[in-house]
């Protein structure tokens, strides 16, 4: 399972205006803030965003000025593929080392949503000694204990991250993710297509393909 909150996209307006400066063509700039405060990209500027965006890496540079701030919360089996992707990309976490203990072990605390019967009935055992051994941590505060419990936590334990990337960032996790066998990541993909401008931005390779 994983979960996205909280998500913000910031800087539209610089980007753009940006994006124009290479020719000196600030004065067709055509976007506009609406009345609910949101950036609106006018016709001439998608037209150029979106011409910019199919030419490549070394013409939308305005697309890493894009950014994106959201928390996810998601097993630390899906959060081993996302670390991979570092350049550009922030992520602030909860700890585990530092507040394993500090609150009651249960099964909604773990991805189970794919689990098989015989495999759901193994990780509530592991759930049952973690509380366990937490609680004989609590009461001796033996480090021997807090080791165990780090050690013990199956993959599937969630955790929330404060992350931020931007829009290559996310051109390049769409793509390389989109057919994964995991589901969180097409998870991860829905979410992406939820972003502003996200289908001419983001996902343009493919409009590119079936036009």
């Amino acid at each position: 399972m994983i979960q996205f909150e909280r998500s913000s996209v910031m800087n539209f307006e610089n980007a753009i205006r940006g994006a124009r400066n290479p020719m000196n063509s600030w004065a067709k700039g055509d976007s506009y803030y609406d009345e609910k405060g949101q950036y609106i990209l006018g016709p001439n500027d998608l037209s150029l965003a979106k011409r910019l965006r199919l030419a490549g890496p070394d013409h939308r540079k305005y697309i890493r000025q894009i950014f994106v701030s959201v928390d996810i919360t998601a097993p630390l089996y899906w959060w081993k593929e996302y670390d991979t992707y570092k350049i550009s990309t922030v992520a602030n976490s909860t700890s585990t080392m530092h507040k394993i203990h500090a609150k009651e072990f249960t099964l909604d605390d773990f991805s189970h949503d794919h689990l098989t019967e015989e495999g759901l009935e193994s990780l509530k055992r592991t759930v049952s000694d973690l509380e366990r051994i937490r609680q004989k941590y609590l009461e001796e505060k033996k480090k021997e204990d807090w080791y165990t419990l780090v050690q013990l936590l199956p993959s599937s334990y969630e955790q929330m991250r404060t992350c931020t990337m931007n829009y290559e960032n996310l051109i390049n996790m769409y793509y390389s993710r989109k057919s994964h066998k995991l589901m969180e990541w097409h998870s991860f993909c829905d979410w992406v297509q939820t972003l502003p401008y996200a289908k001419e931005l983001i996902l343009a390779e493919k409009e590119k393909e079936e036009g």
